[in-house]
């Protein structure tokens, strides 16, 4: 019965998340929440001005109530691996760790989008504000991981590596760069209608499938409520945007976008099912360091999606074709981890 679970969690997600926008996005236009449109961008963009912001609320309410729901209804239905499983901490904390990192991550995104939209101070907090920040929070949760005892941590054609001594101690500041970049990189995919949402939505149905084959019920049944509530946010987000996620949203998924991988025990596969939050990411890193050094562009503008749409795609395609991508990598890790793991 933990397929039904984790159908009813989606559906739910999905289902609240949607239903939000009806009483959320009129009441963000209320109080004039609107989206700054800075100059620097695409000058089409311009339209947008003004759509509401702050919609991640939508998705984070959604996969909240959802998870509630789950445990709720766990009993009445027979999901009884998923009881068990949550009956011991070393699994019943990565999941809540998890949601925590995600938490923590929307709150200082909620910090910037508040400094934006209200005090309409378009840049929000300090690069040096926001990356303290969220260091804190990334090395919480590393720390939530050492205290359920999650010690290994799988690589390629090495297995399991123990990060308790040794080289493997390397793993924590690593780890904790990597926590942060990707939260950032999720951050910058979301530039254009849906593009984040649907990217999400992808990696979040190859997390359901690998915790489905690692027998992981708890995170499992969160990559179901991601993915439900992508779906559900997507009505609302897809171009034309009726709503944006803000920095509140797109950091909360970040964040639990890497919770998922770390939860794993598997982080390295995000590096392929989330080829494109790290193509965005190194796209922005590739053109400040070559115009420093060159004072030229190699994209049209950065992020990547930027230079797609000056190139004449429009914001759809972009959207279906960064999907695919997303799809491939997706593919291509679980292709690694199956061959890998059966090889080791």
């Amino acid at each position: 019965m933990n397929g039904l679970l984790l159908i009813i969690t989606a559906i739910s997600a999905c289902i609240i998340t949607a239903g939000i926008g009806y009483v959320l996005i009129p009441l963000l236009k209320r109080l004039k929440y609107g989206q700054t449109i800075l100059d620097i961008g695409p000058k089409w963009h311009k339209s947008k001005q003004g759509v509401p912001t702050m919609g991640g609320f939508m998705f984070i309410i959604g996969i909240i109530v959802a998870i509630i729901i789950a445990f709720s209804i766990a009993r009445l239905i027979g999901a009884d691996a998923f009881l068990t499983e949550m009956g011991y901490l070393v699994r019943l904390i990565p999941l809540l760790a998890g949601i925590g990192l995600a938490i923590g991550m929307a709150f200082i995104g909620f910090i910037d989008d508040y400094i934006k939209v209200v005090k309409k101070r378009n840049l929000g907090l300090s690069a040096r504000q926001k990356t303290m920040l969220q260091l804190i929070v990334s090395a919480g949760y590393l720390v939530s991981l050492h205290l359920a005892e999650m010690h290994y941590t799988w690589l390629p054609f090495f297995g399991m590596i123990n990060v308790t001594s040794g080289i493997g101690l390397l793993y924590w500041p690593v780890a904790l760069i990597f926590i942060y970049g990707f939260v950032n990189a999720v951050n910058l995919t979301d530039g254009i209608d849906g593009l984040a949402s649907a990217v999400t939505l992808v990696v979040a149905g190859f997390f359901m499938l690998l915790t489905i084959h690692l027998n992981l019920f708890g995170l499992n049944v969160l990559s179901a409520a991601l993915s439900g509530a992508m779906m559900g946010f997507l009505l609302w987000n897809m171009n034309p945007a009726k709503v944006f996620m803000g920095d509140t949203g797109s950091m909360f998924l970040g964040g639990l976008v890497v919770a998922l991988a770390f939860g794993t025990g598997y982080p390295i596969l995000l590096l392929l099912v989330g080829i494109i939050y790290l193509i965005e990411a190194l796209s922005v890193v590739i053109q400040v360091a070559y115009y420093k050094r060159t004072k030229k562009r190699i994209f049209k503008m950065s992020p990547i999606h930027h230079h797609y749409e000056m190139s004449g795609w429009s914001e759809n395609k972009i959207v279906a074709v960064f999907s695919i991508i997303t799809a491939i990598g997706g593919a291509l890790a679980f292709l690694i981890f199956y061959v890998m793991t059966d090889f080791i």
